[in-house]
C-alpha cells in the first residue's frame, strides 16, 4: 500500500499511509483507538475505498471495490466478531455462503458430508486443530475453537496470500490465547503474509516480525521486533521518546 489516504466527508481518518507485507511474515499494527489501524485494514481487504493512493501485489495494482473481491484477489480477514452463526455447526459456519452441493434425481441437495470432510481437513491439515464435537452448535465451543473456526473458513481458499487478523485473542484467557498465537505462527510458516491489528503488546511482540505504529491517521514508525522494546513502541504510540 502506498501513500494510502481516507476521507470521511472533512474528517481525514488516514494521511499518505505505506504498508508492505510480505510472505511468511507476522506485521503488527498497533496505536490507541482512532489511530486508523481499522481504516486502514478496511481498505485492504475492500470494504473501504480509499480517497488516495494505490495497493499493489506482485507488480499489479488491484482496484477492489468490495470484500469479495478482495478474497478473490487472495486477501481475506478474521474479525475480532468472528462472524459466526452460533446455531450452526463448524461446518456449516465454514461454508456459509458457499455451501458444497451434490445432485439427486437433477435436485441440488447440500453435501453435508462432504462439507464436514473439508471442515476437518482444513482444521487439522492447516491449523493443527481437532475439534471434540464436530455436530455441535458453535456457540458450544471455546473461544479459541471459535477462532479456529473463523480462520479455517479464510484459509480454505487455496489462493489465499494475506491474512488479517484484527484482535484475535480479545477476551480470551491465557491459555486460549497461546493456542491462537500459535495458530499465527503456524499459518506464518505455511507462507501467507499475516497483518496482526493488537492491542496487546504482550502479544504483538510474541509472534510479529516487525510492528507498524499508527497515530492520528499516519504511520509514525516500523520497528523489527526482535530490534525493539515494549518501552519504545508505546513511546510511538503516544509520541514521546523512550528516554522521556
Amino acid at each position: 500500500m502506498r501513500g494510502v489516504s481516507k476521507r470521511f466527508g472533512g474528517v481525514t481518518a488516514l494521511q499518505d499511509v505505506d504498508l508492505d507485507a510480505y510472505p511468511g511474515e507476522v506485521l503488527a499494527i498497533v496505536g490507541d483507538n482512532g489511530a486508523g489501524k481499522s481504516t486502514l485494514i478496511k481498505i485492504l481487504t475492500g470494504v473501504y475505498r480509499a480517497t488516495g493512493g494505490t495497493i499493489e501485489m506482485d507488480g499489479e495494482i488491484l482496484s477492489m471495490n468490495s470484500h469479495s473481491e478482495a478474497i478473490a484477489r487472495g486477501i481475506d480477514a478474521v474479525y475480532q466478531t468472528l462472524a459466526l452463526a452460533d446455531h450452526l455447526d463448524p461446518a456449516s459456519n465454514m461454508f456459509l455462503g458457499s455451501e458444497l452441493t451434490k445432485s439427486f434425481l437433477g435436485f441440488p441437495l447440500l453435501d453435508n458430508k462432504r462439507m464436514r470432510e473439508e471442515s476437518e481437513r482444513v482444521l487439522f491439515d492447516r491449523l493443527g486443530v481437532r475439534l471434540p464435537n464436530m455436530d455441535a452448535p458453535t456457540e458450544s465451543l471455546s473461544g479459541g475453537q471459535r477462532q479456529a473456526v473463523a480462520i479455517a473458513r479464510a484459509v480454505y481458499h487455496s489462493d489465499l496470500r494475506v491474512l488479517v487478523m484484527d484482535e484475535p485473542t480479545a477476551a480470551l484467557g491465557p491459555q486460549e490465547t497461546a493456542r491462537t498465537l500459535k495458530l499465527i505462527e503456524v499459518l506464518r510458516e505455511q507462507g501467507l503474509a499475516i497483518v496482526l491489528i493488537s492491542h496487546s503488546l504482550d502479544d504483538v511482540f510474541a509472534v510479529s516480525d516487525r510492528i507498524q505504529v499508527m497515530r492520528r491517521g499516519r504511520c509514525v514508525g516500523i520497528v523489527k521486533t526482535a530490534e525493539s522494546s515494549t518501552q519504545e513502541v508505546l513511546g510511538l504510540i503516544v509520541g514521546v521518546t523512550e528516554d522521556a
